[in-house]
């Protein structure tokens, strides 16, 4: 007499396959995930590589460590006694004024357009999404020339308040967007509780807004300060002077310099590299909350 295989039961011939269809899976991610951390980590040692070396030329040598590894290149930039890096100090302050300007005038912005937008109860609200989603669909390469006549025209040339506005535009549809969405699930009855005890829109937009849309104003703010801090074209045409000039820009000014030593270079691109890694780290938390915060609504 055969016994039937019950229904919604694997026959224990199929467990095996699937036992090892599973290893297979997870020793396929692992081998995949390493050889992305590889492929990603080689352009940050190269670089660690280079600026430890003494004449920072010997990248292609075939070893894997510099013979005689030394700190003087990143003593140099500290010291300031190298003329390829007498201004590094300045740019880099530049690079962090810009920087942080435009982190605070893109959560400024977008806040109180987003909570107009969706506290306020606006007619025709969605089409100031619309029209700021709109601005994407040119590429800010192509605005260089349009924004270059208008900086001549007003006279903001070599004036970093020139990049911020145009950093600034760039920054704030996207901002406007993830803080509508996580506008949302801020219920309406709160603030109409807090005008009825008598709040003012300021006391609403202060103490009950702002407190709750923290996650998801970090996020747009470390979003609006990275994209300020590796933009490159725009501080490469507006700021002409080395009193202005930012770290990327000097960087590439000693890259362009045949006589410059790459090792110099190189260490002027991991101090750079670290001030954004340390700010998505300490804010990694808010910025995963912030962004996904909007994408259901409760």
């Amino acid at each position: 007499m055969s016994v039937a295989a019950l229904p919604g039961r694997a026959s224990p011939g199929r467990r095996p396959n699937y036992r090892l269809r599973k290893v297979l899976v997870e020793v396929g991610s692992a081998l995949l995930g390493l050889v992305i951390l590889v492929w990603s980590l080689i352009p940050v040692y190269n670089m660690v590589f280079i600026a430890l070396d003494p004449n920072g030329f010997d990248e292609s040598a075939g070893v894997l460590w510099p013979g005689h590894a030394t700190l003087d290149a990143f003593i140099g930039l500290w010291t300031g006694e190298v003329d390829d890096v007498e201004f590094f100090w300045q740019q880099f302050g530049n690079s962090a004024y810009i920087g942080l300007i435009v982190m605070v005038l893109t959560v400024l912005v977008g806040s109180f357009a987003s909570f107009a937008v969706s506290r306020l109860r606006l007619a025709r609200e969605w089409m100031l999404n619309d029209i700021a989603l709109l601005t994407y669909i040119i590429p800010s390469s192509t605005l260089v020339i349009p924004f270059y006549r208008i900086m001549n025209q007003y006279g903001l040339m070599d004036n970093p308040w020139a990049v911020i506005g145009c950093e600034v535009a760039f920054a704030t549809p996207y901002a406007i967007l993830v803080l509508q969405q996580a506008g949302k699930l801020i219920p309406l009855e709160l603030d109409d509780a807090a005008r009825i005890d008598g709040a003012s829109v300021w006391q609403v937009y202060l103490k009950i807004y702002v407190p709750l849309m923290a996650p998801a104003l970090a996020a747009v703010g470390t979003y609006a300060l990275l994209f300020a801090w590796n933009d490159y074209l725009y501080q490469y045409l507006f700021l002409t002077s080395n009193h202005h000039a930012t770290l990327a820009v000097g960087l590439e000014q000693i890259f362009d310099d045949d006589d410059s030593p790459y090792n110099y270079l190189m260490a002027m691109s991991v101090v750079y590299s670290i001030p954004p890694i340390a700010i998505f780290y300490a804010l990694r938390r808010y910025m995963a909350s912030g962004l996904t915060g909007g994408g259901v609504k409760g």
